[in-house]
């Protein structure tokens, strides 16, 4: 399974409480993506599942964390678009699987299906809508992994940079061993890639968003539901 860290990925947050279940939301449009509609439950159900993922506490979220987790939405929609290859390797059920029982493991009591049930429950996700959301999360990965790390090159004295400047410096001021460059190299260079990468999707997803049509509505945007 393909681990980096991934910003779009995590934190989509509620305002002061978490609303109702999707079911029992009076749909509207509040953003289009290139033609595709996004709805009122759409972005609901992503505040359930992300406050869910976090374990951050609803109450505590202001207007601009929703905002942003639209904007984050958006953001997933557009690499979505990106998928169209009919030769793209979907995330398996073996690495969905694995990575909801890393989910899971953040729980205390969630070992037993009855703790699992309940800790879902409190948050209003439903265990088939977390299955498909932790794929989509997967494939997105996948997508961005591979049209990115390809072109990333991270060198010998940027490693030696990292060690020494960053790693070195860690390792003494918490009195742990000190690990030898080559022992540390091959992590160093991926943690150096998973930044450039990180870069790289910033840039990306800006060329997306300039090349295509967004639109948001008035509740939910600054900007009274101007196009961008």
């Amino acid at each position: 399974m393909i681990k980096f860290s991934l910003s779009f990925c995590i934190l989509f947050l509620l305002l002061t409480a978490l609303p109702a279940r999707a079911g029992d939301i009076l749909d509207r449009i509040v953003a289009t993506v290139n033609g595709h509609a996004i709805l009122q439950s759409d972005w609901e159900d992503a505040l359930h599942y992300e406050a869910f993922i976090a374990g951050h506490s609803p109450e505590q979220l202001t207007f601009a964390d929703r905002k942003a987790a639209l904007d984050r939405l958006i953001d997933q929609e557009l690499l979505r678009q990106q998928i169209r290859s009919a030769d793209f390797q979907h995330a398996s059920d073996q690495d969905i699987a694995a990575r909801i029982q890393e989910i899971r493991r953040q729980y205390p009591g969630a070992e037993s299906d009855s703790g699992w049930h309940a800790a879902l429950s409190r948050y209003g996700v439903t265990e088939k809508e977390l299955k498909n959301r932790v794929a989509l999360q997967l494939d997105l990965l996948r997508l961005v992994d591979a049209r990115l790390r390809p072109t990333v090159q991270i060198d010998s004295k940027s490693i030696e940079s990292y060690y020494n400047q960053e790693l070195l410096p860690q390792l003494r001021q918490s009195g742990a061993q000190q690990i030898p460059l080559a022992q540390a190299s091959p992590k160093i260079k991926e943690l150096l890639t998973q930044r450039k990468i990180d870069q790289l999707l910033i840039a990306w997803l800006q060329t997306l968003r300039t090349g295509s049509e967004i639109r948001t509505q008035p509740a939910t945007s600054d900007s009274e539901g101007q196009a961008r």
